[in-house]
């Protein structure tokens, strides 16, 4: 339905919206249905060298005031879904990550108190930094994943969603580079693959097959050892060879199973 009004309309929530037509006249665009609001939510991953970990702040509002959630918060008008995304972590934990990836939507019809609300999730694989809390989050604080505290609103579900995206992405995508230092020994990116996929594996069978792929090298900084030393490769440090790395992400050419 189409009206033609000479006085501005109501906000868009409420069922209308406006635009002016190529004579510069006011058109109302009025809506059977009312629209529900958007936020976004945020889950931020990063290694600690032992343990995979995620980002929470706790709510300094109500609902769930004083409980830990995800950061996210309300779409504005003038602002893309990632664009919120950014924002809102930025403001309320100061990280800026270099991408972030929308991963699912979550659209059940009572899974926020206060009215019908559409929760658009992204998650991020980021290197281990200061957070702190800020707009209305009252702390940021990272957690293992393994030891997460009760979660607001639908967080749980959002959290398993999130993980489960992680770990169908870590057998396509060497996201190894995202969360480790430049330099790392080879133990440390076999805890990550456990951390993350919750299994373990034979040393010598996983440094083979990561050596295969031809995504590593050596440091340059590695301290020349005897052929017989015992645990010669054991703390001997890697690199992602950047440009292997940037192909096979982009032309999908990685395939780890183990």
């Amino acid at each position: 339905m189409q009206e033609k009004k000479g006085k501005k309309s109501v906000e868009a929530a409420s069922g209308n919206a406006t635009h002016e037509n190529e004579q510069n006249e006011e058109v109302v665009y009025s809506y059977k249905h009312p629209h529900p609001s958007v936020t976004t939510d945020c889950v931020i991953f990063c290694f600690d060298k032992k343990d995979l970990n995620v980002l929470l702040i706790k709510r300094g509002i109500e609902p769930f005031k004083d409980t830990w959630a995800f950061p996210g918060g309300f779409l504005r008008m003038n602002e893309s879904a990632e664009e919120c995304a950014l924002r809102e972590l930025k403001e309320e934990t100061s990280l800026t990550p270099g991408y972030i990836e929308q991963f699912h939507t979550f659209t059940e019809v009572d899974r926020d108190p206060r009215e019908r609300v559409i929760s658009i999730a992204y998650f991020a694989l980021i290197k281990k930094s200061d957070v702190e809390g800020g707009d209305d989050a009252s702390e940021a604080q990272w957690f293992k994943v393994k030891d997460l505290p009760p979660l607001a609103f639908d967080h749980d579900y959002i959290f398993k969603k999130a993980l489960t995206a992680l770990k169908q992405k870590i057998h396509f995508e060497p996201i190894g580079f995202d969360l480790l230092e430049e330099e790392f020994s080879i133990p440390e990116l076999q805890r990550l693959y456990e951390a993350i996929l919750n299994a373990h594996f034979d040393r010598r069978n996983f440094q083979k097959k990561l050596l295969q792929l031809g995504i590593l090298e050596e440091s340059k900084h590695n301290v020349k050892r005897k052929a017989n030393a015992k645990g010669r490769s054991k703390n001997k440090k890697w690199r992602f060879i950047l440009k292997k790395y940037e192909e096979m992400k982009t032309n999908h050419q990685f395939r780890l199973e183990f």
